[in-house]
């Protein structure tokens, strides 16, 4: 499973990384990922914005985090929680190919519900290819996941 430093728990977090991010939607997924120091970098250094409050701090430990939204469109609560302990294992299995300060919201659609493991497997892996992350790395070590 996805361990605990590899999550978004906080509600600033979530917002920030589905207003700010890129996302690509595929049929059963939207994915949204954010990385701050891109982000930072292409604000300029004298504007500041309200938002500041919720950037992540400096001392980030552990990886990419992720998030999931998996709401009651998906299913009953049974087939939420399934397809969220699907999406937290795919996770664990892609953290190696992401930046250490990327946070990556994944939204689950109602076809997330009688989608296999394998189809959002590669779902997930084909929206981050489509936002330039390199896998490659994320495929040789997804059987060695935390």
């Amino acid at each position: 499973m996805l361990p605990e430093p590899y999550r978004l728990h906080h509600r600033a977090d979530f917002s920030r990384t589905v207003r700010r991010g890129r996302r690509v939607g595929r049929r059963d997924i939207v994915v949204h990922v954010v990385v701050p120091s891109a982000s930072a970098e292409m604000r300029s250094d004298d504007a500041v914005s309200s938002d500041d409050a919720a950037a992540p701090s400096l001392a980030r430990f552990g990886g990419p985090r992720f998030g999931l939204i998996v709401s009651k469109a998906v299913g009953t609560a049974v087939v939420r929680h399934r397809v969220a302990r699907r999406l937290r294992h795919i996770c664990a299995g892609v953290v190696a190919g992401l930046p250490v300060e990327a946070d990556v919201v994944i939204r689950a659609l109602p076809g997330a519900a009688v989608a296999t493991s394998a189809e959002l497997d590669q779902q997930l892996r084909s929206a981050l290819r489509k936002l330039s992350f390199d896998l490659s790395a994320a495929r040789v070590a997804s059987s060695d996941a935390p």
